[in-house]
């Protein structure tokens, strides 16, 4: 390597971008980080409210699956705050019904027997007919997934006739929970890639969550081990366009009138943020940047709240195919840094966060509405033990724009890291890699990206 280190221009904050800042730094080169918000973390990002309230952009539960993402806590010395839970899922239902689906610690696919066998909901019928469709994914494992993005998921399973109620109340929930869109608009694709990782790995549907916010565990010590050796990071600083000339990235225009310039260039933003960036000229050159025009990004709500007595006793995230709770937890449970309400102790109550999907048809409404939706399916679910509870604080957070929508024949459209320009790199959840729009898939995206840089560098890859 010379003496002169390479530079690298880095566009967004998120975890695909702080990844990268510190795969790069680590490989020596100058690294500036420009994110157009106030705080870094993107997607999975969390803040302090007035009240001295932790709030996050979104329920974020960590995968067993995600091994890149764990690789790069024990790198920063955090991984002790992710908190494993037992391994299993639970569906809440209006009524107060409820089911679990339970493993056991046995190789594949046995430790699936009493999910299939004694989940107390589903016949054996049913699940006999469900598993029956999964023979195709058995055989062929991850080649066969692909070969379904032509579907969307329920029409998949109308084929399969694996019946109603499994999909409305065992896979609508999941859908939701993955990608915020339903079974009757999600790529079956995303549905069988994800059963057949969780079949063939059993470790893989293991849930855990942080112990506090994201910003304390995972992105401010990013932010500082980067910072230590150089990074420079920029936030309030908003790109409006890549400047492409003479078949190369030349510099970047921000919004104040700046232009920036690098060796080379990481656009880790979102994929509607980052057609915004492109500019016209590149996206007619070539069809691999033409093509992202085609990906869309889902609305998100989240809410939380606080109740003034313990609705839900579960150490674990559930699941409601009922009303617009898809998934949710009780964070006086699962994360013991929030067991707080406006900075005071918070202990035998209720602090809920709730994913509200699908929420396209919720994002014009108030948030008292929202809330008060949000609420009722929670009492629904809970007939007994909400009687009488009280609202203590409710927040609601909207973001109009996040994971692209994995809709059929969208795989197609989904870039790789390195792009048929030489010094323009891309990461996101969005681009091609095992984990989708995920904290693994952005974690994947940045160390793919990196790689493709320092290959173009002429650098060892060490």
């Amino acid at each position: 390597m010379s003496s002169e280190k390479k530079s690298v221009l880095i566009l967004g904050g998120g975890l695909a971008g702080l990844t990268a800042a510190k795969r790069l730094i680590d490989k020596g080169f100058q690294v500036k980080v420009l994110e157009k918000r106030e705080i870094f973390g993107g997607k999975v990002s969390s803040w302090k409210d007035e009240e001295g309230d932790w709030i996050e952009s979104g329920t974020h539960c960590f995968f067993g699956a995600y091994k890149v993402l764990y690789d790069l806590l024990k790198e920063i010395k955090t991984d002790h705050a992710v908190l494993w839970k037992e391994h299993q899922l639970t569906y809440t239902l209006n009524g107060g019904e409820r089911f679990t689906f339970n493993t056991w610690d046995l190789p594949s696919p046995l430790h699936l027997l009493p999910a299939i066998a004694k989940n107390g909901y589903f016949t054996l019928g049913e699940m006999a007919a469900f598993s029956k469709s999964l023979i195709p994914l058995a055989l062929q494992k991850d080649k066969y997934p692909p070969t379904q993005d032509h579907l969307t998921f329920a029409e998949w399973a109308e084929q399969k006739k694996f019946g109603k109620r499994l999909m409305d109340k065992m896979f609508r929930p999941m859908a939701l929970a993955l990608k915020f869109i339903p079974p009757e608009e999600i790529s079956a694709k995303i549905i069988l890639d994800v059963t057949e990782t969780f079949y063939r790995l059993p470790d893989s549907s293991r849930m855990g969550f942080l112990k506090g916010a994201p910003q304390e565990y995972i992105h401010q010590p990013l932010l500082d081990y980067s910072a230590s050796k150089g990074a420079i990071f920029k936030n309030r600083t908003a790109v409006d366009e890549l400047l492409y000339d003479g078949g190369e990235i030349k510099g970047v225009q921000l919004r104040n009138g700046e232009i920036m310039t690098a060796d080379y260039y990481l656009c880790a933003l979102p994929i509607h943020n980052l057609n915004k960036v492109l500019p016209d000229s590149l996206k007619q050159h070539d069809r691999f940047f033409g093509g992202l025009d085609n990906l869309d990004a889902v609305p998100v709500i989240s809410v939380q709240i606080w109740y003034d007595k313990e609705i839900a006793t579960d150490d674990n995230v559930l699941f409601s195919p009922d009303g617009v709770i898809p998934v949710y937890a009780n964070l006086a449970r699962t994360t013991p840094d929030y067991r707080t309400l406006r900075g005071i102790p918070f202990n035998g109550k209720t602090r809920f966060e709730f994913c509200v999907a699908p929420a396209r048809s919720l994002m014009g409404l108030t948030k008292e509405e929202i809330i008060r939706q949000v609420d009722l399916s929670v009492r629904n679910c809970y007939p007994e033990a909400s009687r009488g509870a009280q609202i203590l604080k409710a927040t609601l957070v909207k973001i109009p724009h996040s994971v692209y929508a994995p809709t059929p024949f969208m795989e197609q459209y989904r870039p790789t890291q390195t792009t048929p320009v030489r010094n323009l790199f891309l990461a996101g959840g969005f681009s091609q890699q095992l984990y989708y729009d995920s904290m693994g898939g952005a974690v994947m995206s940045a160390n793919l990206a990196v790689e493709g840089i320092v290959k173009e560098a002429g650098l060892m890859d060490s």
